[in-house]
């Protein structure tokens, strides 16, 4: 997984593997032990690994049968539970991975307004639809995600079936329409990620795509149960015709949901879409016990606590030592960025000492419930140590990367030898 590639982290030095892993501590196959301030299983498990209630629940649903002739009622309890943290929709349908769903919500909208083109801003996975915006000229990926994805393998005939937009810049979204009116399946967008929408901003997408009979589709894969329990829409106060859900809902269990309005969500009627394995009892199970957890231990309201403790820990220090960085995200899902030639050098050996302190850490955090405040202040006086390491290099005017113990982690899709 591109993700959880040690070249995207510290070439030649980031474990690759683990062993084992419980709250937020992971041990490598060589028993070595780490506090996980990166990505916490690319954002999966914002309860914390191996979370005993989960897991329970899980194993309870392997002791029952993992699979049958007949339908687990756990997928009906899940679907309930959405639809009343969602109370404008209606209907919802489940797949294992976002990618997938994501593909799925495409194809729903598709099949409902019997046209082709979306409209997308953010990332969506890795399938032949949204891949297929970089079938056309340059790079349109790389403004919205990552550079250098190749669209090896998409069929040609896709090319300018997705076209790409930027993230609150609404005159461009209006020219797009106005360009395309008769021809707009679908906005497939994420309703927040590194930033949050300028005043009016998903509000007036929203009114434009009802006017114009243009399915609006919010990924929430990302975004969701990070600022409460359910969409991050319901907290930005606009709602969409379908929202699709993966990661924090479930703890690390591959379900994903894509839920919406009755009247669209129909038209998966008109079209195929199906797979065994959609029907898998397990992960229906944990994602229920999850939700609860999520919303007994008020989880949302914990991880932008931590972002909050991290963010101003990382102003501090580089303040104090004199350091530029700019810090963005959404408080669960923090980040920073060094201000200077070649930040990724930077951001590398940022990542080379943290692994020495013991914490696996990149130039981002996602915040979990296993992220206490003792833990908070550990990594902190990591931090601490490593921007004192960082200004004493710039101040003997040190090329950063002269520091490094191999190369510069990789930006985007490289391939590997």
């Amino acid at each position: 997984m591109l993700s959880k590639r040690p070249e995207m982290w510290l070439p030649g030095y980031w474990p690759s593997y683990y062993s084992k892993a419980h709250g937020c501590e992971v041990w490598d196959l060589d028993n070595n032990h780490y506090y996980d301030f990166s990505i916490m299983g690319v954002g999966a498990n914002v309860l914390g690994y191996s979370f005993q209630e989960v897991d329970e629940a899980a194993k309870d649903a392997i002791d029952n049968g993992s699979m049958c002739t007949l339908n687990a009622p756990e997928e009906v309890i899940l679907a309930e539970k959405l639809l009343e943290l969602h109370p404008w929709a209606q209907s919802v349908r489940y797949a294992k991975a976002g990618g997938e769903a994501m593909a799925m919500a495409a194809r729903i909208a598709r099949a409902y307004t019997k046209k082709d083109i979306v409209f997308v801003c953010g990332y969506h996975g890795w399938h032949d639809w949204y891949l297929s915006a970089n079938l056309v000229k340059g790079d349109p990926l790389a403004d919205v995600h990552l550079q250098g994805l190749q669209p090896a393998g998409v069929p040609r005939g896709l090319a300018g079936t997705n076209l790409i937009f930027h993230y609150n810049d609404i005159d461009e979204f209006k020219a797009l329409i106005s360009e395309h009116t008769e021809e707009i399946a679908a906005v497939i967008m994420e309703p927040i990620r590194n930033e949050y929408p300028h005043e009016g901003y998903l509000e007036t997408i929203r009114e434009i795509t009802r006017k114009e009979g243009i399915v609006l589709v919010f990924d929430e894969i990302t975004a969701g149960f990070r600022l409460c329990p359910g969409g991050s829409h319901l907290v930005l106060g606009v709602n969409p015709d379908i929202a699709v859900f993966a990661k924090a809902m479930t703890n690390g269990y591959p379900v994903t949901a894509v839920i919406g309005t009755e009247k669209i969500m129909g038209a998966a009627q008109d079209t195929f879409i199906s797979s065994t394995f959609f029907t898998e009892r397990i992960g229906f199970a944990a994602t229920i016990k999850s939700i609860e957890c999520y919303q007994k231990y008020h989880v949302h309201e914990h991880q932008i606590r931590v972002g909050t403790r991290i963010s101003e820990g990382w102003k501090r220090l580089a303040d104090m030592y004199g350091l530029k960085i700019h810090i963005s995200g959404i408080k669960p899902l923090i980040h920073f960025a060094f201000e200077y030639d070649n930040p990724l050098a930077y951001k590398t050996y940022f990542t080379q000492e943290m692994l020495k302190e013991g914490f696996l850490a990149g130039n981002g955090v996602y915040a979990s419930l296993a992220h206490t405040d003792e833990l908070i202040d550990r990594y902190l006086e990591a931090c601490d140590r490593t921007f004192a390491k960082i200004a004493e290099i710039r101040e003997n005017a040190e090329q950063i990367e002269t520091h490094l113990l191999g190369e510069v982690s990789h930006a985007g899709f490289e391939r590997l030898n």
